[in-house]
């Protein structure tokens, strides 16, 4: 445990030490997006830079080879995974930027690529990992139905990742927390070496990214960063077959994309409300609540249910 404890420090040094000169770049060519007009409490923000992913992109990008040990192919695959989401993230991002506007990819055209990113992973672990899924040493057979569960999977947690960036450090915080228990949890189940680098790195990746993320962030990590994330989240619990735990630790990153789905039916069918606003996050603070104080608790609440799984495979695994 002490060489991933290493990993994660040296992940949160490059991190910091990367994020400087991006950040100064971001700002150098006006790197960012229009806030949304109807998002008041945020137009103090514009101008803020964008695309922040680079930072801790770079950073995993960097750190994780270097630790790999052994037969790496799978692991490279997962950091594949998150490059090809950034890329259709950084396509966003810039359309946004390009021509001045909050809207980047139409909603089908990011629905179209998340999809095709996903089937690609589907077939693959089809074929090369196996259709079974894991949920505290109980094993599901999927069998071939285990195509069509990935492909929702994968969109599922790339877009509640996406959905929770919306406050600063939202969802670094949260992702930060969920990648040290879901680490732990692989260490604990004795899983491939180089998915706890993963793991751990990008906690620390993302720990030097709050540097600059924080209240008031200095950067935002953009679609590139958020659909990076979500990409090598979803593929780390796909390759592991944990894909069932996600939404347990990731309880809020659910939350949060249930709140956006509720709220857009019911006003289709009532024209009414049922949030100030959504996603949920932005329903607190639209009632007075300070992001931070938002962000604190999401990450508190993130926390519990990390503790909560883990203690959950330390009983399975003997231990408690």
């Amino acid at each position: 445990m002490i060489k991933y404890i290493f990993i994660f420090f040296i992940a949160i040094l490059v991190s910091i030490v990367f994020g400087i000169p991006i950040l100064k770049l971001c700002k150098k060519f006006h790197l960012s997006q229009t806030i949304l007009h109807y998002v008041d409490k945020h137009s103090g923000k514009s101008g803020t830079p964008t695309m922040g992913g680079f930072i801790f992109i770079t950073c995993i990008l960097l750190v994780c080879p270097f630790f790999f040990n052994g037969n790496s192919y799978y692991a490279v695959l997962i950091l594949l995974t998150m490059l090809g989401y950034g890329l259709l993230g950084f396509l966003d991002d810039f359309i946004k930027i390009k021509f001045h506007k909050n809207e980047g990819l139409r909603p089908h055209q990011k629905i179209i690529g998340q999809v095709g990113l996903a089937l690609i992973i589907a077939f693959f672990v089809y074929f090369k990992i196996g259709s079974d899924i894991d949920f505290f040493g109980l094993k599901l057979n999927l069998g071939i139905f285990i195509i069509p569960f990935i492909i929702i999977f994968f969109v599922a947690v790339t877009n509640s990742v996406n959905l929770t960036d919306g406050l600063d450090g939202l969802a670094s915080g949260v992702s930060l927390i969920y990648l040290i228990f879901f680490g732990f949890i692989l260490f604990i189940i004795g899983e491939d070496f180089n998915y706890i680098v993963i793991s751990f790195a990008t906690a620390g990746a993302l720990l030097g990214f709050l540097v600059f993320n924080c209240y008031p962030a200095k950067i935002f990590m953009g679609d590139t960063g958020s659909l990076a994330l979500g990409g090598l989240i979803a593929a780390l619990a796909a390759f592991t077959k944990l894909e069932l735990i996600m939404p347990i630790i990731g309880f809020l990153f659910v939350l949060t994309v249930l709140s956006d789905i509720i709220q857009v039916g019911y006003y289709k069918k009532t024209h009414k409300r049922i949030f100030k606003m959504a996603p949920l996050h932005h329903h607190f603070e639209q009632k007075g609540v300070h992001e931070n104080r938002i962000v604190t608790v999401y990450i508190l609440i993130t926390m519990f249910c990390g503790v909560a799984t883990l203690l959950g495979y330390l009983f399975v695994a003997g231990v408690l």
